[in-house]
């Protein structure tokens, strides 16, 4: 029972080898990885201060070996747009938590200006609403920047997944 068992796995895992899939992030030669190819992207200015954060985000996931030279494609994303929330309200109406949602759109082009690539990405996430403002603006801050960085992961994987297929 146990030989048959085993023998099933390690045929299903030959299945899995020929399958066609390849990783995104490879160090193999005759693999085209996430990294070489996001290094060939340029990344707009995005504006306000999130936009900053956020290319800023990019720039440290798509420039491993310095900025492009000679960029194939532009990356162009629309200013990001914030939404707080106050849930959890007390009997007296003070909110204890909010929650905050960023949305941005982005387009990937080429060097003749055409849209290869266009989506929207949206992270949300929260914080609570302390005693002190001071706190409470710190930890929306926080909130804030892990939001950013979860677009910037987004976009990544979006551009990675276009670009390598």
């Amino acid at each position: 029972m146990k030989f048959s068992t085993l023998s099933l796995i390690i045929i299903s895992s030959f299945g899995l080898v020929s399958c066609g899939f390849t990783p995104v992030h490879s160090n193999a030669p005759s693999i085209k990885s996430a990294t070489s190819t996001l290094n060939s992207v340029e990344i707009a200015v995005i504006p306000d201060r999130s936009g900053q954060y956020l290319r800023n985000a990019l720039i440290d996931k798509f420039y491993a070996s310095g900025y492009p030279s000679n960029p194939e494609y532009k990356l162009i994303v629309a200013p990001v747009q914030e939404t707080i929330s106050d849930f959890d309200v007390t009997i007296d109406s003070d909110a204890t938590r909010r929650q905050l949602k960023l949305i941005t759109n982005f387009n990937l082009t080429n060097k003749d200006n055409k849209v290869l690539l266009s989506r929207r990405v949206s992270a949300v996430t929260s914080n609570n609403v302390l005693v002190s403002e001071f706190s409470t603006l710190v930890t929306e801050q926080n909130a804030r920047d892990a939001a950013l960085e979860d677009l910037a992961r987004q976009i990544e994987t979006q551009l990675a997944l276009y670009l390598n297929k």
